[in-house]
């Protein structure tokens, strides 16, 4: 489908999907967001739905300002995916190990590496920059800057909620790698500091919805939200490029005879800000939930612990902000997920995967989603399928 778009008070909200199946909290997010003096363009993805201070699967463009919570506060969740050499036909009936031995190498949940692992050790890894990276960390937020260590010992890590990594098979039987994860604690902390900031500012008294506060450009509070963010969004990139090369390493032990190599890593944020240029203007867009799909890109739309994900390359509409969605989207909350399934219900909508199957996870069971078939089929103009994944290990925090 091509977009729908709804009237806003500053600009029309363009939708890849029906306005009717969006929920109505949702929909006053978004009414919300089009009432801000700065915003140029609003962009929603179909797998829109409700989000804590702004909607989840929204693109929005501003002039001159910038939302925090508008990002979010897994700043830099996102996800990377490589296709390796190997194929079904390798892989061993009982897949236990193989989950067991991604689990000991990538810390999940609240976990964390006993000792900052040193990048100059793990397969693939890009070290140029790391340490200018952490020398920027002293610029930071004064009242995060305590949190150095566990940043550096989560640096490498997974996660909870969603987040997840994968050992997937294409339509032909190749096996791909992928994982979805984020900034960790230090992402979580920089956004809700700066979302403090933003809320006290007079210029965001009036705002129709206080957690729509902007940092407006040239200002020293923009500064200091711009330096954190982007120093975030870094974290976020490398904690994922880290993770797939512990990842890598455990493929290469496991499959040893096999000499496995891999494409390159596709890596993509869809939770972030980016500077762009639209219409002659220089605009910062924020995705939030979406991904960036400009002529060409590849991008990762993965849906849910017992669904497919999809492998896609951008078509470069405009209309979207050059972006399209980030996932399947949730269907119903978390909350709703666990009273209206059972783990009997998890397991039957994840036969075929390894994974676990116990009540920690019922609130990511694939019932909880949308289906991610039909968030594709509605975005044919702004992305086209490269590959189709199934995941046969699913490990979650």
């Amino acid at each position: 489908m091509s977009y729908v778009e709804v009237p806003g008070a500053k600009v029309p909200i363009r939708m890849w999907t029906d306005p009717a199946s969006v929920e109505d909290v949702a929909m006053q997010q978004l009414r919300n967001v089009a009432t801000l003096p700065w915003i140029k363009g609003l962009a929603v993805m179909p797998d829109v739905h409700y989000g804590k201070g702004a909607t989840v699967g929204s693109v929005i463009a501003m002039h001159g300002a910038v939302c925090p919570a508008a990002v979010g506060v897994d700043i830099g969740c996102g996800m990377s995916a490589v296709k390796t050499s190997l194929t079904a036909n390798d892989l061993p009936g009982d897949l236990s190990r193989l989950r067991s031995k991604i689990e000991q190498a990538i810390p999940v949940g609240r976990g964390m590496h006993g000792d900052p692992v040193d990048p100059g050790r793990v397969f693939g890894f890009p070290t140029g920059g790391w340490d200018d990276f952490w020398t920027r960390f002293d610029f930071v937020a004064d009242e995060v800057k305590f949190r150095r260590e566990r940043a550096t010992k989560q640096m490498g890590t997974l996660g909870s909620g969603n987040h997840f990594v994968e050992f997937c098979l294409d339509e032909s039987g190749a096996v791909w790698l992928m994982l979805h994860s984020g900034s960790r604690n230090i992402g979580k902390e920089l956004a809700e500091y700066h979302m403090g900031q933003a809320q006290k500012l007079p210029h965001n008294q009036g705002l129709i919805d206080r957690d729509l506060a902007v940092f407006i450009a040239d200002t020293p509070q923009m500064g200091a939200y711009r330096n954190d963010l982007f120093w975030a969004q870094e974290y976020a990139k490398y904690n994922r490029a880290i993770m797939m090369g512990l990842f890598q390493e455990v493929v290469r032990r496991e499959f040893r005879k096999a000499k496995v190599t891999f494409d390159r890593v596709i890596s993509c944020h869809h939770n972030y800000v980016a500077e762009e240029r639209y219409e002659g203007m220089d605009l910062l867009v924020t995705r939030k939930g979406a991904i960036r799909a400009g002529s060409g890109d590849f991008g990762i739309i993965p849906g849910s612990m017992g669904t497919g994900s999809y492998i896609v390359k951008g078509l470069g509409n405009e209309k979207s902000f050059n972006s399209a969605s980030h996932g399947a989207g949730r269907r119903m909350s978390r909350n709703a997920a666990k009273k209206r399934f059972s783990t009997k219900d998890l397991e039957e909508q994840t036969r075929g995967v390894e994974c676990r199957k116990d009540s920690g996870v019922v609130d990511e069971i694939p019932g909880a989603y949308k289906p991610i078939e039909k968030v594709i089929d509605q975005q044919r103009d702004l992305v086209e399928v490269v590959a189709k994944l199934k995941q046969v290990i699913c490990v979650k925090g």
